[in-house]
């Protein structure tokens, strides 16, 4: 047995033992390193379990307050702020993004609306751009260049993983609606009220606690990947490339790029954290006595609204509501290639394999996370087996429609 497996610690109800059990075996058959997950059942906590190493430099183990970069699940963080906008009236998803931002339409960007931009069908998946150095640290530079953007394809005609802009995009109507960044919105209005342990910007303070990331390489076998090798100047390179340093194996684990508010992929967060910020969303929009958003706002954050067969930057069949990851790919096209949740769950994959999400139906809200990563863009095996865990405890039965089903 894995040294790490002997040593998982925390609580899981009776009715998820099968989650213990796969949690285990990723540290006895997987590779798990480090990590962590959380389920609430209707708002409770019913699954809170952790283990192995945080930090393999020195073999500082994974504790209860561990915290880990969780990159694109801050995606969903900032989806949520932008709905919790949305539902106090203060945004309009059927406004241009120009109403409350004038300086972004130039470039045929006049007519993009806020629910084009969050349905990632804008046409601005990347800075074309060449960013400097660091160029994702300083947001004034990042969103002057990004204002300056022209489509590369016609606005609302097909959709594209806007996998390094879309936080910017969002973040800056954030920042120019409430007059506070995203960060600062998250931790004062959302995560900070749930207690949850979920940021945008890691404070200082919060350093002592950070899970060390270690990298896999990205998978050759990946339909993304076979593009960038057969067209070498294809506008995707950039989605990997055009980030300033951010996607550098060398800043993954700098305190300068967990302190970076970074609303597309700098989240970090424990996996109890993101397992209490959808809680809410998991049931009416509100949970123990707080209430962040009307049940009438839910249908936005959980229906469709893009999807296709091929993703434009992913290369893979791919399925968003406003904001947020929905189920996509399809288990015979490997670890990596899919994310297979509920019918009607919504949230985001983290870079690595981490996810985030709430089912409304299923009344759970689901976190994991980890520090070894695995390859491609969505859940490898680690990740989905506790994901498929959770609903067969629940008495889902199938996930052959691409979602799992009762």
């Amino acid at each position: 047995m894995d040294a790490n497996a002997s040593q998982i610690q925390g609580d899981c109800d009776d009715r998820f033992l099968a989650v213990k059990d796969e949690f285990r075996r990723n540290f006895q058959e997987r590779s798990e390193l480090g990590a962590a997950i959380a389920i609430h059942l209707d708002g409770e906590p019913v699954v809170d379990l952790w283990g192995g190493v945080a930090e393999p430099s020195t073999g500082r183990p994974w504790d209860q307050d561990s915290i880990v970069r969780v990159f694109s699940i801050a995606k969903a963080m900032t989806a949520i702020c932008m709905h919790v906008l949305i539902d106090r009236g203060l945004i309009d998803l059927d406004a241009p993004v120009a109403q409350y931002w004038p300086e972004f339409a130039t470039n045929g960007k006049s007519d993009i609306t806020v629910a084009t931009v969050m349905s990632h069908q804008a046409g601005l998946p990347v800075w074309q751009a060449e960013l400097p150095k660091d160029g994702l640290l300083d947001w004034d530079a990042a969103i002057r260049a990004l204002a300056r953007e022209k489509p590369i394809w016609e606005p609302g005609t097909c959709h594209g993983y806007h996998g390094t802009t879309i936080g910017f995009l969002e973040g800056e109507l954030i920042r120019l609606v409430t007059g506070k960044t995203v960060g600062s919105f998250l931790r004062e209005e959302v995560a900070g009220p749930l207690q949850a342990d979920a940021w945008i910007g890691l404070p200082e303070s919060e350093e002592p606690r950070v899970a060390e990331v270690s990298i896999v390489e990205a998978d050759p076998n990946s339909a993304m990947f076979a593009k960038l090798m057969a067209e070498p100047n294809w506008v995707g390179w950039k989605l990997i490339h055009n980030t300033g340093g951010t996607n550098d194996p060398a800043n993954i684990n700098t305190r300068a790029y967990r302190a970076a508010e970074n609303p597309s992929v700098g989240g970090v967060a424990s996996a109890r954290g993101l397992a209490r910020l959808f809680s809410p969303f998991s049931r009416d929009g509100a949970v123990d006595g707080l209430r962040l958003v009307r049940p009438t706002a839910l249908p936005a954050m959980r229906h469709p609204r893009s999807a296709s067969d091929c993703d434009l930057m992913l290369r893979l069949p791919t399925t968003f509501s406003l904001g947020f990851a929905k189920s996509w790919g399809a288990r015979k096209s490997g670890p990596g290639n899919h994310v297979i949740i509920g019918e009607q769950a919504f949230g985001a994959p983290g870079r690595g394999g981490s996810i985030g999400f709430a089912d409304g139906e299923a009344k759970i809200s689901f976190g994991y996370v980890m520090n070894r990563h695995g390859g491609g863009v969505g859940l490898n095996d680690r990740g989905q087996s506790l994901v498929d865990a959770a609903y067969r405890a629940l008495g889902y039965t199938s996930s052959d429609p691409g979602c799992w089903v009762r």
